[in-house]
């Protein structure tokens, strides 16, 4: 299995928090994080994605259909997050921090704790136990 942890691209503030979309600087991420994946991913990969809007827009810019988990809002838990990302084939899960950043921990050392995630940058973690396979920051993308 391959996991890509991708935290939403940048949103703005304010507002109802699962209603904050992206800024314009935060589609551009989403757009320059889409096209790296896509060059990369194969055919078969599946999205999910938090159903908070910056995260579905975020995985919207992958232009596949897009699987929604209440369970990825804001304030997921690791066991919620890896069981929505299920234990096959090539999945990009879209979600947010601390969220991420906790689940990342837990898979690379058994251990959730506060990893930060950059808004926009993504984690692809391949194999079990799992291996780093690439980290990308949204500045490197732009």
């Amino acid at each position: 299995m391959d996991l890509i942890l991708w935290r939403h691209a940048d949103a703005a503030d304010g507002g109802p928090d699962l209603e904050r979309e992206l800024t314009p600087r935060g589609h551009k991420q989403a757009a320059a994080g889409a096209k790296w994946l896509r060059k990369r991913l194969p055919d078969d990969f599946e999205v999910v994605s938090s159903p908070a809007v910056r995260a579905r827009q975020t995985a919207a810019a992958l232009e596949k259909s897009v699987r929604i988990e209440k369970q990825l809002a804001p304030g997921a838990s690791v066991e919620a997050i890896l069981k929505a990302a299920g234990n096959r084939g090539t999945v990009v899960l879209v979600g947010h921090q601390p969220d991420l950043g906790n689940a990342l921990a837990y898979l690379l050392t058994g251990h959730a704790t506060d990893w930060r995630l950059q808004k926009g940058a993504l984690w692809w973690l391949a194999g079990e136990p799992p291996i780093v396979r690439a980290v990308v920051s949204p500045d490197l993308l732009q």
